[in-house]
């Protein structure tokens, strides 16, 4: 048995990008692989169109974030509080959402293919149009939730909790 253990270091945050932080605009900031996971974001931070791809953001309070358009792809968002948060048509493709907070977030036109949302709260989230297909949705909480449009084609739902969600028009081929 060959024993591989992978080490993933992140880049340390840019000055320019912690100075902004403050004023909380970081509209089209770049962060790419950055640690992101000590910095304090003010309430309602402004990362609209911001490429955070592979960053780590791990228990980082973005709740009301305005994250619309913003890159996460691969990024690190396990136990992060993104209640309210606006995440309208941002890329978060193969993230690591496990066990975080979304409770009334926005998802429109959001892409989370291959996502892991382990025991992750989307309470009453709007899902319309959104991309989950091969998800792992194990153990969600997805009540209330507007699940409209959306493809969970080989997403994984188990245990997941769908009571009094809206389901439309979605794609279910092959869920688990």
């Amino acid at each position: 048995m060959c024993g591989i253990r992978a080490t993933v270091r992140f880049k340390r945050a840019p000055a320019e990008l912690e100075e902004k932080v403050g004023d909380g605009d970081l509209h089209g900031s770049a962060a790419t692989g950055v640690n992101l996971s000590r910095i304090d974001f003010p309430a309602g931070v402004d990362f609209i169109d911001a490429d955070l791809s592979e960053a780590n953001l791990r228990r980082t309070d973005l709740s009301e974030a305005d994250l619309g358009d913003a890159n996460l792809s691969e990024a690190n968002l396990r136990r992060a509080d993104l209640s309210g948060a606006d995440l309208r048509s941002a890329d978060l493709s193969e993230a690591d959402l496990g066990f975080a907070d979304l409770p009334g977030a926005d998802l429109l036109l959001a892409d989370l293919s291959g996502a892991e949302l382990r025991d992750t709260d989307l309470s009453r989230a709007d899902l319309i149009g959104t991309e989950l297909s091969d998800a792992y949705l194990v153990e969600a909480d997805l009540t209330e939730t507007r699940l409209m449009d959306v493809d969970l084609s080989e997403a994984n739902l188990r245990d997941a909790d769908l009571s009094e969600a809206s389901l439309l028009d979605a794609s279910l081929d092959r869920v688990r």
